[in-house]
């Protein structure tokens, strides 16, 4: 038999918050922590539950054992879920995939290692208030022994998502007004790098390793010709129905648009510079909407 021990602590709730997972078996003791900037006390002892869980292989038998009369008590005797649909749905899909017992036990009365996941939970909420702490813990493409992993996204419901990335690349005036009047013996530069920054779009997950395929609705690659900044302004947008975001898929069309305008241009300038390929905007996903610029 495997005992998880989990709890999680919020300062502010909502706040900073942190969640803590001890495992317990035969053969070994294992902790696990976690922490995000902006949670409450329920999300975090329910994190605490869906990560130890994720230790687990399929079809184990394993007790979970927390303090959280929400999370014990909607589990066993099926108090309405008002709340955290997101995560009630993780947490079924990892108990569908285990034998999953549950037990309540009083927290701060002594037990060793309900004590010892509420100090994990803890730690981790108050090292997001003073800026210190384990940055890797908070990785999602990183489990708890530090190795690499694909984030499992199955749970998550599909919805509509969005987009935005920026760059640019920087060159002579004389290169850009080449560009600008299509004098390259290779041909139209802008043209060839649309299409290039939509391929590898569609092409990402093949590129950056732990990246999910995603079925793409739509990807547009625009261009801007600042003359004088000198320099060819990149813009993608990438929208997607799905459960997980696009953001990779739009910076990976710019940076290869941008890449293949150095490519096409190289010959003439060679002191030509890529800059600042960054994502300006995103929406959709339980995050909610990101707009860094207008």
């Amino acid at each position: 038999m495997i005992e998880i021990y989990t709890d999680g602590a919020c300062l502010g709730n909502p706040g900073p918050g942190g969640w803590g997972a001890v495992i317990v078996s035969e053969n070994e003791e294992r902790e696990l922590h976690g922490r995000e900037a902006s949670t409450t006390n329920n999300r975090m002892e329910m994190t605490a539950v869906i990560r130890g869980l994720r230790e687990m292989p399929s079809s184990a038998e394993v007790t979970v054992v927390s303090d959280s009369t929400y999370v014990i008590n909607t589990m066993t005797r099926s108090w309405k879920r008002n709340a955290n649909q997101d995560l009630w749905a993780e947490m079924d899909a990892e108990v569908g995939r285990r034998r999953v017992k549950w037990r309540w036990v009083k927290g701060h009365a002594g037990d060793e290692f309900n004590e010892r996941a509420d100090r994990l939970a803890t730690k981790a909420a108050a090292s997001l208030r003073v800026g210190g702490g384990d940055h890797s813990a908070s990785l999602s493409h990183v489990d708890a022994s530090g190795k690499a992993r694909m984030v499992d996204v199955g749970p998550k419901p599909v919805t509509d998502r969005v987009a935005v990335a920026r760059g640019s690349v920087v060159m002579k005036p004389d290169t850009l007004d080449l560009i600008r009047s299509n004098g390259f013996e290779k041909g139209d530069v802008l043209g060839v790098a649309r299409v290039a920054g939509v391929m590898a779009a569609k092409s990402t997950a093949q590129l950056i390793p732990l990246c999910h395929p995603l079925p793409l609705d739509q990807v547009t690659v625009d261009f801007n010709l600042d003359s004088g900044e000198s320099r060819v302004d990149i813009q993608a947008t990438a929208k997607t129905s799905a459960r997980t975001g696009v953001e990779m898929e739009a910076m990976t069309a710019v940076s290869v648009a941008a890449l293949t305008i150095y490519d096409m241009c190289k010959a003439v300038d060679r002191g030509m510079r890529i800059d600042a390929v960054r994502l300006v905007k995103k929406t959709g996903g339980k995050s909610g909407d990101l707009v860094l610029e207008e």
